[in-house]
């Protein structure tokens, strides 16, 4: 199996078990030696670089490049492709259209569900290649193995990056395998306004918001579907899905679920 390649952004070599994919940097630790830890990178850059040739609008010779252009019917493009649209569209219907696979001027989008799927389908390389008690980290977007815990095997701790200052963390939850596999954090404060809103809303009341849940899929579909659907959909979906969620207003304000660890200046939702 080929490795990834460690030279970074600007030609910085990365670490063992780290490159860069779908536009942020991807860490893989299993708990092994370097060169084992190259394999895992490596099963898991397999399954990014698959998604990325399948569904990287950056990309013009993806399959969802062609697609948008006109030049690949979505019923001819891959299962992956066709697969990763109609969960969306499942999602879309979930969240009442929080959430949308489709751009402002209706391109077939699915960065909100492909590199959560690839990291689930990573995970699941990494069980079958023999890998225990891994970690992947697909900037800031985390999930661990079944067997992943901290040192007392209890919960694994997980920062929280506060947006107001990248160095700095704003808080941590202690992921817990099975019902706590993963968390997503979603928002505007690294790559601006990217994330489309209901119409008429105006901006995003939020401007971070992070989920964890039993899968990676649930957690990132969340956490974009708060930050375009405000508050009603931080109610709503907190609701009806079983999963823990922290909310970083634009003023500064925190809003948390009751089962997200507690902190003077948090308050409940």
């Amino acid at each position: 199996m080929t490795e990834p390649d460690r030279a970074g952004a600007g030609g910085v070599v990365l670490p063992p078990g780290v490159f860069e994919a779908m536009g942020t940097v991807v860490s893989v630790r299993a708990g092994v030696s370097a060169a084992h830890a190259d394999a895992a990178a490596a099963a898991v850059a397999a399954v990014f670089a698959r998604w990325e040739a399948r569904c990287s609008l950056f990309d013009p010779a993806s399959e969802l490049s062609r697609v948008g252009r006109g030049e690949l019917a979505l019923v001819d493009a891959s299962a992956d492709v066709r697969d990763a649209y109609a969960l969306a569209l499942r999602w879309r219907d979930a969240t009442d259209g929080a959430f949308t696979p489709h751009r402002g001027d209706g391109v077939i989008d699915l960065n909100g569900v492909v590199k959560a799927l690839a990291v689930e389908q990573a995970g699941e390389a990494l069980d079958r290649a023999g890998f225990a008690g891994w970690v992947i980290d697909a900037g800031g977007d985390v999930l661990v193995a079944m067997t992943a815990g901290g040192r007392d095997r209890g919960g694994l701790p997980i920062g929280i990056v506060d947006p107001d200052d990248p160095t700095a963390l704003l808080a941590r939850i202690d992921l817990e395998p099975p019902r706590r596999r993963a968390v997503a954090t979603s928002g505007s404060a690294e790559r601006g306004d990217h994330i489309w809103t209901l119409p008429g809303a105006g901006p995003s009341p939020f401007l971070q918001v992070s989920v964890a849940a039993a899968d990676l899929i649930t957690a990132d579909v969340l956490a974009t579907a708060i930050v375009a659907g405000g508050r009603a959909s931080l109610d709503d979906l907190a609701d009806r899905h079983d999963v823990d969620v922290l909310a970083v207003a634009r003023d500064g304000g925190l809003l948390a679920t009751p089962g997200w660890p507690r902190r003077v200046g948090v308050a409940g939702a």
